[in-house]
């Protein structure tokens, strides 16, 4: 199982038709703060932090591994997207060895209703397809979160079984490797 690193991080900014996934920088900082300190964000997240814990320990140039891109629209940071590696121990998973690659996202308030998240997922699981050639990918939502299960669905998700997990009902999801667009 191959993993993102050196390698393939960081790729060169992905642009689509209206947004740029790209590295994170020292100028994305504070929407870092707001998108972490914002309760509409923080619901199916397990909540918002409070803003002042959050300038206190937020690194200069916060969300710079692998598998995370910033989502930029006219230059300034609407959300991210991740591709994060899920420990080989997790209850759920697609392979018997575990260690499924789980797509994230979570996108300001300001930005939502806009179909940026289905735009910016889409072109990040086309570079993890080149990227990662094989690899399914994973997601869980809450089963209460419409918006997102309804987004995953129309981005290839498959239901694989809903669970009880942090007081709420959860959706787990696959997508299978797909062949990246042409």
């Amino acid at each position: 199982m191959t993993e993102l690193g050196p390698d393939s991080w960081p790729p060169a900014p992905i642009r689509t038709e209206r947004l740029v996934l790209r590295e994170s920088g020292a100028a994305d900082r504070a929407a870092f703060v707001e998108l972490f300190a914002s309760p509409e964000v923080g619901t199916y997240v397990g909540g918002s932090r409070p803003r002042d814990e959050l300038d206190r320990a937020m690194p200069e140039v916060p969300g710079r591994r692998p598998g995370l891109f910033v989502v930029a629209r006219d230059g300034a940071m609407i959300g991210v997207v991740t591709l994060d590696r899920r420990g080989a121990d997790r209850d759920r998973r697609v392979r018997p060895e575990g260690g499924e690659t789980e797509l994230g996202y979570l996108f300001l308030p300001h930005a939502w209703g806009h179909g940026y998240a289905a735009e910016a997922c889409a072109a990040a699981l086309d570079w993890f397809a080149v990227t990662l050639p094989g690899e399914p990918v994973v997601l869980t939502t809450r089963t209460d979160n419409d918006r997102a299960v309804r987004l995953a669905a129309k981005l290839g998700f498959t239901e694989v079984e809903r669970f009880e997990e942090y007081g709420a009902e959860q959706w787990f999801a696959v997508r299978d490797a797909v062949p990246p667009a042409s």
